[in-house]
């Protein structure tokens, strides 16, 4: 499967846009799927995953009632809304699919490591 993410921009701090991940040449819908972003100098971080049910889902502390993670199956698509952006907030953002199919919830110790297909990202910027 083919990951791109996309609906990146440059927006004043407060404010907000929303990213979409579509899948192609194959399906997500079976997959857990999660959001990670990596600033410059700093190392990929996770940001938001959903499982496969759209049912669960888990946020980074940092970003935790500022944005929100969504799936459209029917879509390949997954979501993720942000609000409240903060400079803080500027990085690439990617988007991935879980190595496991129909993983059974989210563990907390969820991580990069446990996603194997990445889409190439988009660039996220905040200004202050």
């Amino acid at each position: 499967v083919q990951l791109q993410a996309f609906g990146g921009g440059s927006v004043q701090s407060g404010g907000f846009l929303r990213l979409s991940c579509a899948a192609s040449g194959g399906t997500s819908t079976s997959y857990t799927m999660g959001w990670f972003r990596q600033a410059p100098g700093k190392e990929r971080e996770f940001v938001a995953a959903i499982a496969w049910t759209g049912i669960t889902t888990r946020y980074a502390d940092s970003v935790k009632d500022r944005f929100t993670i969504s799936r459209a199956n029917a879509k390949n698509t997954v979501y993720l809304q942000m609000n409240s952006l903060k400079p803080e907030d500027t990085a690439v953002y990617s988007c991935a699919e879980d190595r496991m199919l129909v993983r059974a919830g989210l563990p907390s110790d969820l991580n990069s490591t446990d996603f194997g297909s990445w889409g190439r990202g988009t660039q996220v910027t905040v200004s202050s």
